[in-house]
């Protein structure tokens, strides 16, 4: 009889080891995303990478189901807030807003991160240039101008930018512009921005996105933008090739990156509402009157794309002899 009864426990025991497995394959993967996302913005608030990692966190709010929550991480040009991302478990729920900060910082510094190979490239946002704008008390009214006030007054004009892309943007107006201007970095473009309007500085260089919303307010008075050419909302203003310094061109643009070995899945998920959100005509609307052109690309075409900036802001560096600390 007790036999018997080991007999059935061990074959019991058997038919649980065996089906056991297959029990726990059955189950459901989790469904992304099964809670909130944190999207790192690695520059303070108020900034052109802020306000498009806002349309997107909000879009896809909406869209997932789950709260996508913008962080702040400010600090080295950005490099400490995306060391944050590249560091982060690769499960989707910490992404990164990257710009064209990111690739001038990947072709000019030894960062504590590979710039390509950390990252998941989800999502590619839009590109749009900068404006040259000036306080509305300095005495031009165009590139030209500001070229000959700056040359009558060497080293009495400030501009005032931030880091990374913004830094090597101005650092090149600089260069090529033929003054001897004191270029000033913050630590945002927004803050930046500020203290042009408030007279603390003269000259700004900054995205069209954050300084669009300040034009009307009779403190800045924009003279020229970057691309290679006019601006959709400002089509009165030349770019700076047509105002007075030929050959000079630059433009940021604005991205999605999730940690290194984040699931296909969810990379391809990320893209997948990327394109959606960049065909919504509200969305196209609000991004082209901020001077933003929708830019949608495959995971493995921003992948593609990233060492080529990196090498052209490289080259910018070595013809504007830019030093980075």
């Amino acid at each position: 009889m007790t036999n018997n009864r080991i007999g059935i426990a061990a074959a019991a025991l058997m038919a649980m080891s065996i089906t056991l497995p297959a029990t726990v394959k059955s189950q459901p993967a989790e469904v992304y995303p099964a809670r909130n996302i944190r999207m790192i913005v690695p520059f303070p608030p108020g900034g052109s990478n802020d306000i498009m990692g806002r349309y997107f966190a909000q879009y896809l709010t909406e869209q997932l189901g789950k709260q996508v929550v913008l962080d702040n991480r400010p600090g080295a040009d950005g490099i400490i807030g995306t060391e944050i991302v590249a560091r982060a478990a690769p499960d989707g729920y910490t992404l990164l807003v990257a710009s064209a900060a990111h690739a001038v910082n990947g072709g000019t510094r030894k960062l504590p991160f590979d710039p390509v190979n950390s990252f998941a490239w989800a999502a590619m946002l839009g590109l749009g240039p900068s404006v040259v704008s000036v306080h509305a008390s300095l005495p031009v009214n165009n590139i030209k101008d500001l070229i000959a006030h700056g040359k009558a007054n060497p080293g009495k004009l400030v501009l005032s930018t931030s880091g990374g892309y913004a830094h090597f943007t101005a650092e090149l107006f600089h260069h090529m512009s033929g003054m001897k201007l004191i270029v000033v970095v913050y630590k945002g473009g927004f803050p930046a921005m500020l203290d042009t309007m408030a007279g603390q500085t003269q000259i700004n260089i900054g995205a069209l996105v954050q300084t669009i919303p300040h034009l009307k307010g009779g403190k800045l008075k924009a003279l020229a933008t970057t691309g290679l050419k006019r601006a959709g909302p400002t089509p009165e203003l030349p770019t700076v090739a047509e105002a007075g310094i030929p050959g000079y061109e630059a433009n940021n643009w604005w991205a999605v990156a999730a940690p290194a070995g984040t699931a296909a899945g969810i990379v391809n998920k990320i893209n997948a509402e990327s394109l959606r959100f960049l065909k919504q005509p509200d969305i196209v609307k609000r991004l082209q009157a901020d001077g933003v052109e929708p830019d949608p690309r495959s995971p493995e075409d921003i992948r593609k794309f990233m060492p080529v900036e990196m090498a052209k802001w490289a080259n910018v560096a070595k013809v504007a002899n830019i030093r980075t600390q």
